[in-house]
């Protein structure tokens, strides 16, 4: 078995596609539109493992998640670049493009390289080897 994708609740589709494929070198699927349900979404493939799935409908409330807390339930996904020298080149490239980095490239007591960033909604993710 595996992961096929993860979904994501978006403000702003575009935004939140162009991020993935600037930065992930994501590959961006046709844009789906249910009028009758006033819903729209992508699904962004990757070189490997699941894809992404952004998706966007007015009826859907802002998330109340404090960014300076953790909460139950989806706190991060990972995405792996390949190794070390990628994660900090890009953890450093974000930074200069004004994204918020929440963890510092480190290797954990587990023993995985990796930085913490917020996209641009403010969803955690790890950019890791």
């Amino acid at each position: 078995m595996k992961i096929e994708h993860l979904a994501i609740w978006v403000k702003d589709l575009e935004r939140m596609r162009l991020f993935y494929e600037t930065y992930f070198q994501g590959k961006t699927g046709k844009l789906y539109v249910n009028q009758k349900k006033n819903f729209r979404s992508y699904f962004i493939s990757f070189k490997e493992g699941c894809k992404l799935e952004l998706m966007n409908s007015q009826a859907i409330p802002p998330n109340l998640n404090d960014l300076s807390k953790q909460h139950e339930g989806i706190i991060h996904f990972a995405i792996s670049v390949g190794s070390k020298e990628i994660v900090d080149s890009l953890t450093h490239k974000l930074r200069n493009d004004g994204y918020k980095i929440i963890g510092e490239p480190r290797t954990t007591g587990d023993g995985c390289y990796e930085s913490l960033i917020l996209d641009p909604e403010n969803n955690r993710l790890e950019i890791t080897v």
